[in-house]
């Protein structure tokens, strides 16, 4: 199969799909790889090395698209990529299409088979390729949160640790999943007093037990949400429905009884973000503020960070696009469910139900 791996276009990302060793190993099992030029410059994997991997490098995005079977990406493609697809090509990146009906839309024209990380899902229900951007996200809405809160930014002018004779800052997470774990772990190790809300009670007891005291667990329903909410500091919003738009636990009704300077980190912001003043914001213009609440909405908040992401992403990538590419997309997602998860659109049919009831699109059963 022919691999391609374009330059990521998305501004302020800085993620590659593939590194020299990936590339490595497509070779190795004889496919071809064209690398578009740059590609891997933001995370610190410059040209040559790709060359001495065995991929072509070329400088025309187009070309990359015109001669590659499978496109690997990290995000989704913006319009100017989506005129370079062709029907039948797969396309391997993340979408989150439930937010993104323009895109869906796109796709389905196009007639591409394409597979999204978010959605493919291991036998045990977890996203293995969801969870290590969502361990990196939930870790850095802290670092973020924190930065947010001061006063040169609009924040309350609060250090999330304190300092002895002053009290701690508070933090509330919502969503106790991999993002809410991670963020806990930062948020606790910073000293801040710290508040978790989860809808499972399975959930919320493995919190306690691996914090114990360090940590407040609280069922999530409409009024601990606004206790806790009304409360803190911080509230991270960490909630996710795989491959569905994102709940709105979070009201604008809330943001009158917020602390004024109080921060907001919306890491759903990818699905439609879980507050409903949220909007997505970039990293060179992150934050805004609504009725004096600092909103930080990021929709790709691991590009910062761009190698310890990519490194990361690709762990768990690769292993599935040696699959498809050895096997090619339909005997790969015969072979293996959690592949099948994956494909979202599929020759010009929107075949994951969670985005098609999202967007209220006709869904179409997968049939391989």
């Amino acid at each position: 199969m022919n691999i391609g791996v374009a330059r990521e276009i998305k501004r302020h990302e800085y993620r590659v799909g593939a590194t020299p060793h990936c590339v490595s190993s497509y070779v190795a099992e004889g496919h071809q790889v064209l690398v578009e030029a740059g590609a891997g410059a933001g995370a610190g994997y410059p040209d040559e090395e790709y060359a001495a991997a065995g991929a072509g490098v070329v400088k025309d995005k187009r070309r990359i698209f015109e001669e590659s079977d499978m496109i690997v990406k990290v995000k989704e493609p913006l319009p100017e990529e989506v005129e370079l697809l062709r029907s039948g090509q797969i396309l391997f990146t993340y979408l989150h299409l439930a937010s993104d009906a323009k895109l869906s839309e796109a796709l389905l024209e196009a007639g591409v088979r394409a597979v999204a990380y978010e959605t493919i899902q291991a036998p045990d229900g977890t996203l293995p390729c969801l969870v290590p951007m969502s361990e990196i996200a939930g870790r850095l809405s802290i670092q973020e949160g924190a930065k947010y809160l001061e006063k040169a930014y609009g924040g309350r002018g609060i250090l999330l640790g304190g300092v002895p004779g002053v009290k701690r800052g508070k933090v509330t997470i919502i969503g106790g999943g991999v993002v809410g774990i991670n963020a806990a772990k930062i948020a606790v190790g910073m000293g801040a007093d710290v508040t978790v809300l989860d809808i499972s009670a399975k959930r919320l007891a493995y919190l306690d037990d691996v914090f114990g005291p360090r940590l407040q667990t609280l069922f999530s329903n409409e009024k601990n949400i606004h206790d806790s909410v009304v409360d803190a500091d911080v509230v991270v919003g960490a909630v996710l429905v795989a491959g569905a738009s994102a709940p709105k636990l979070i009201r604008k009704s809330h943001l009158a009884s917020m602390r004024r300077g109080a921060v907001l980190v919306d890491v759903a912001i990818d699905q439609g973000g879980c507050a409903e003043t949220s909007k997505p914001t970039t990293h060179d213009d992150p934050i805004f503020i609504v009725d004096d609440v600092v909103h930080y909405c990021v929709a790709n908040m691991p590009g910062v960070v761009a190698l310890t992401a990519t490194l990361a992403l690709t762990n768990q990538t690769l292993p599935y696009g040696l699959r498809i590419a050895r096997q090619g997309i339909a005997e790969a997602a015969r072979g293996s469910e959690a592949i099948r998860m994956g494909i979202n659109t599929w020759d010009g049919k929107l075949v994951y139900r969670a985005v098609a009831d999202s967007l209220d699109l006709p869904f179409s059963p997968l049939e391989l």
